[in-house]
């Protein structure tokens, strides 16, 4: 299957208390068949989020957990999972805001 191609950089600005972190960025690269750019577009346009850095965070974050859960599928316990995260993602693109279809 032919994929679009992202490198991933987390970085901790500071810990739970406010302190700046001194940590070494955490950075992958990973595969995924949507333009995740276009899908968290897509997601702050709709308004279900209470800011566009949430709507972000949520968009990045479904791609790449729905993409390792695809991946993994052979694993028992993450292809019992499949059929949730499908009905999630239907209802979701159905849901409050804007229902375009978008993958």
């Amino acid at each position: 299957m032919r994929q679009n191609r992202y490198r991933v950089t987390l970085e901790q600005l500071t810990d739970s208390r406010g302190v700046p972190s001194d940590r070494r960025p955490l950075q992958f690269e990973v595969g995924n068949h949507d333009d995740i750019i276009s899908v968290v577009t897509w997601l702050r346009s709709r308004g279900d989020f209470g800011s566009q850095e949430e709507a972000a965070a949520f968009g990045v974050g479904l791609k790449l957990f729905g993409g390792a859960i695809l991946a993994n599928k052979g694993n028992p316990l993450f292809s019992s999972f499949l059929p949730q995260l499908y009905q999630f993602i239907k209802d979701f693109k159905a849901g409050a805001g804007n229902s375009q279809e978008k993958n």
